[in-house]
């Protein structure tokens, strides 16, 4: 399961650097606007230290990790819902996304170019907000007009969907956002389809430079206003992770990253909030020939969760068994669970839990 998570922002903001760090790409980066005038795409395996363990027990043949999508878009321009500067572009490529990551400068250096010429977090978020809401509005506009000529048979359906269009109209109207709106599962499912840019769930991420990597002024500033949000912050270095992707030997990397008092690269902790941020959880097949993780939405049953492995195992699910991740690491085996009463049988209610190891029966 890869869901592609969009990297966007406005020119020069960090979006490339933050690319680079993650995947290794060797893209370029130079310090004008629209550097980017194409989405780069990158697969990045998400860490976990917990199948590194499981791994080192097994010694298994191989060893699969998750992993999730990042796409470097092109930065947007003022009037790209009218299609100014690479705005189709850009917006297609957000539509086609799961999540968002918004990169948003939180540094000042007179060296680097600003489009807009002064560092304001807030006004760059509210900018590229407002071209997000003006195109979900000509979305939702069209949408209604077409659903008042088809409204006409006296489908249920229909009016129904006319009746949550409307309400997506209010809500954008009055500067809201889609992602905000207090909908059932279905209403949701109803509106999928539609793909609207301010329904994508939301991280910030606020580059900052060396002095900023504890938060500054900017951050605090870009805090306060996505209080209300429902959405997550990261604060990292572009320019720093960049530079630590670089360095190939574990140990000096290691020294490298003590120098700025990190445990471990931001980047990884951008991964981790991009995989939360999908509402992923993740479950483990153990065996001789593969250790490897597995991604679920958060919720899923087994049945749905063997399905992610193949449609005929979610089709014929009889029971799984399943060991919780702690207990299998504490007892050291398959069989010292089983005596400690740590292997269960879970049939098709189960709802899996992040870190279980399960095994699948099924028919085909």
């Amino acid at each position: 399961m890869v869901l592609p998570c969009g990297i966007v922002g406005l020119p020069n903001a960090g979006k490339s650097s933050l690319f680079k760090a993650l995947t290794g790409h060797d893209i370029a980066i130079e310090n004008f606007p629209y550097t980017t005038t194409e989405s780069n795409f990158g697969v990045v395996n998400v860490p976990d230290h917990r199948l590194n363990k499981l791994s080192e027990m097994e010694n298994p043949q191989k060893t699969i990790p998750n992993t999730v999508e990042f796409i470097d878009i092109a930065g947007l321009a003022k009037g790209a819902s009218q299609g100014e500067g690479l705005g189709n572009s850009f917006l297609d490529s957000i539509r086609h996304s799961e999540a968002i990551i918004h990169v948003i400068r939180c540094f000042d250096n007179d060296h680097i170019v600003h489009i807009n010429t002064t560092v304001d977090p807030v006004r760059d978020k509210e900018e590229l907000d407002f071209e997000l809401q003006l195109k979900d509005l000509e979305t939702v506009a069209k949408s209604i007009e077409r659903n008042k000529k088809a409204v006409k048979s006296g489908d249920k359906k229909i009016v129904q969907l006319l009746q949550l269009l409307e309400q997506v109209k209010k809500q954008l109207d009055e500067g809201g956002f889609v992602r905000q709106m207090n909908l059932t599962t279905e209403e949701w499912k109803m509106l999928r389809s539609f793909s609207f840019l301010t329904g994508k769930k939301i991280l910030y991420a606020a580059n900052v430079d060396d002095a900023g990597m504890k938060g500054n002024k900017h951050v605090d500033a870009l805090k306060a206003v996505i209080g209300n949000e429902n959405s997550e912050l990261v604060i990292l270095n572009a320019r720093l992770e960049s530079e630590i992707a670089e360095i190939e030997d574990p140990d000096e990397r290691i020294e490298f990253m003590q120098m700025f008092d990190l445990r471990e690269p931001g980047v990884n902790v951008l991964i981790h909030a991009a995989y939360h941020l999908l509402d992923l959880i993740t479950f483990f097949t153990i065996g001789k020939n593969e250790v490897r993780a597995w991604a679920t939405p958060k919720g899923s049953t087994a049945p749905q969760s063997a399905g992610v492995i193949h449609s005929d195992f979610e089709r014929g699910f009889i029971r799984a068994e399943m060991i919780k991740y702690e207990d299998y690491v504490k007892y050291g085996s398959e069989q010292a669970c089983k005596d400690h009463a740590k292997f269960h049988v879970v049939g098709k209610d189960y709802v899996v839990q992040d870190g279980d190891q399960l095994h699948f029966l099924f028919n085909v």
